[in-house]
């Protein structure tokens, strides 16, 4: 783009300003345009049983946020020219740009947006609350809060109430049996009704006249209202050849938090004002992070944002130190914490211990296939920060130590900050080698089977995590086992799952090193049972459930099922939950 000029004269600093924020608002208001646009596409790949053109276009939404800043930042830097990293110009920019997006619904995502184009030019240590939108330009939402929901109110029965529902939502396919499906989701929902003590009578429902999609199934969001009780309500759809089925219903905090968590398979969900939904669905689920719903929605660089926030919000009310986190030390990753703060900050070692031969590009590599590829929810959704600053007084004596000893290229340390050039953040979990020490036999069994779950649920998802070590998988909350150190992780495709060899003479079973070749890629998994360390009734509580791990055709099926494009469906709930089985 050629510079304008007036009489062959530079532009004025706030000619210029003009002119950039409006390439900036532009920029976005395209970024916009095609969200939305691939967003909208889900009814009728739902619809249409298009479930290849549904994860085509999440790999494709995944990708719109970067292509669209890439394209952005030489068409600024050629519009600047010279004045490019004058900040006092940028500040100018900030302004109009903030007024700009005043009377837009996605405001906050278009201040995200600016952050973008900032930190990729000047890629600000700490914040600069001149040139970036550190906290939003706005005290209150600049347009009204709109409602999401559609209101339901007393029908002849729980039923029929169900139906109602169900028919608003237009589908321009059939349900296999509607009526039936209502009756089978009224007995859980009056079950459940009875279980809380809570009134027989539903006196009002409300539902989020947007549909959520995500793989192969769709899910209709709201809340029951019964005397003082206020209940999630979520309708689980799943679509075939034979038509529409309602597959589940979930009643619970706990099961609504685990639909909208550790899953990079965003939803795709349309909606005029994201703000007003995340504020819905933070009603329904109050534990969970502004960041995590925005995330989970498809406005994850948004989340980014609003992680980033929380994590000031923190440090400012809170005097705790950051320490070492609790596990196994690992060989690639150093991990701390706060006490008090349920998020991990993850730093790549400069050097890695053996007999780890990755290197830190290929180790980054890992996470930007996880980014793209978890579908099942089982990897552990982590936020790449980079240039972080804090107060070297937030650092224990004994982390900062071992920061400076295994990360000195990563860490900058002055009298009175840490910075840090790149940490992944994730949610903590407990590690799975010490939960299953430290709690009860019945819940170490729970964790064990859902371990077994997991590593399943990956393969099914064409994923293999190279290291099944238990330090390496952790418990959330809910109970659900989630993978998290990616170093060794890969697509399953790229293994060779092996049997081991017939040895050709007694002694050499009683050797230290085996006798046949043995390739990086290869895996041997009748050898799961030894190096996985259960015992007792843990052993045969793995057994039961998941014996068809430790054998070679479990790994070649999936494969094939890969090999043949086959899209493999997940429940992110419990088969109980499922209405088909009732």
């Amino acid at each position: 783009m050629a510079l304008p000029t007036t009489d062959h004269r530079p532009l004025t600093d706030s000619r210029l300003a003009n002119l950039a924020a409006q390439s900036c608002y532009k920029s976005f208001d395209q970024y916009h345009d095609q969200f939305k646009a691939i967003t909208s596409q889900a009814k009728t790949r739902f619809e249409q049983c298009d479930w290849t053109g549904m994860q085509s276009d999440a790999t494709e939404r995944l990708d719109l946020y970067r292509k669209i800043v890439d394209q952005t930042v030489p068409t600024i830097i050629d519009l600047l020219q010279d004045r490019v990293n004058e900040k006092l110009v940028w500040a100018s920019i900030k302004a109009v740009y903030s007024g700009l997006i005043a009377g837009r619904d996605d405001w906050e995502l278009a201040e995200t947006f600016f952050n973008s184009i900032t930190r990729r030019i000047f890629t600000t240590v700490g914040v600069n609350h001149q040139i970036e939108f550190v906290d939003t330009d706005f005290d209150t939402p600049p347009t009204k809060v709109r409602p999401v929901c559609g209101r339901y109110t007393r029908a002849p029965s729980t039923a029929v109430l169900i139906e109602q529902i169900l028919d608003s939502y237009d589908f321009h396919c059939a349900f296999k049996n509607k009526a039936h499906d209502a009756r089978k989701a009224s007995r859980v929902i009056e079950g459940y009704l009875r279980k809380i003590g809570a009134l027989r009578v539903i006196e009002q429902v409300e539902m989020v006249e947007s549909i959520f999609f995500r793989g192969k199934a769709a899910y209709l969001i709201g809340r029951i209202f019964s005397g003082a009780h206020t209940i999630p309500l979520v309708l689980c759809l799943l679509n075939s050849e034979q038509g529409i089925v309602l597959d589940a219903v979930l009643l619970t905090e706990n099961e609504v938090s685990i639909l909208f968590s550790f899953a990079r398979n965003y939803f795709h969900v349309d909606v005029e004002r994201p703000y007003d939904l995340v504020l819905f669905l933070s009603q329904l689920m109050p534990r969970k992070r502004l960041a995590e719903l925005y995330i989970s929605t498809g406005f994850n660089k948004h989340g980014k944002t609003e992680l980033y926030r929380d994590i000031l919000g923190h440090l400012s009310a809170s005097t705790s130190q950051f320490e070492i986190a609790r596990g196994e030390k690992g060989m690639v990753m150093t991990v701390f914490t706060m006490p008090d703060y349920d998020l991990v900050f993850k730093l790549i070692k400069d050097k890695f211990a053996y007999p780890k031969r990755s290197t830190r590009r290929e180790v980054m590599e890992k996470y930007k296939l996880v980014f793209k590829h978890d579908r099942a929810g089982r990897l552990v959704d982590a936020q790449e920060f980079e240039h972080l600053q804090f107060c070297r007084e937030r650092f224990s004596d004994e982390l900062l130590a071992e920061l400076q000893k295994v990360v000195a290229n990563t860490i900058t340390v002055t009298e009175d900050t840490v910075v840090i050039q790149h940490a992944y953040v994730e949610r903590r979990v407990i590690p799975l080698n010490l939960y299953i020490y430290e709690a009860d036999e019945a819940a170490a069994k729970t964790a064990v089977i859902e371990y077994g779950n997991a590593i399943k649920d990956m393969a099914a998802t064409n994923i293999f995590a190279g290291d099944l070590w238990l330090k390496n998988f952790g418990v959330t909350r809910h109970g659900r086992v989630v993978f998290y150190d990616y170093d060794e992780l890969g697509l399953l495709t790229d293994y060779n799952f092996r049997k081991i060899p017939q040895s050709r003479h007694y002694d050499d079973e009683l050797s230290d090193t085996p006798w046949f070749t043995v390739n990086d890629n290869d895996v041997f998994p009748e050898e799961f049972e030894s190096f996985l360390g259960f015992k007792g009734q843990l052993l045969e509580a793995f057994l039961a459930h998941h014996a068809d791990l430790l054998d070679v055709s479990f790994w070649h099926d999936y494969q094939q099922r890969h090999r043949n494009g086959e899209s493999i469906h997940f429940y992110p709930y419990s088969q109980k939950r499922r209405l088909h089985d009732k």
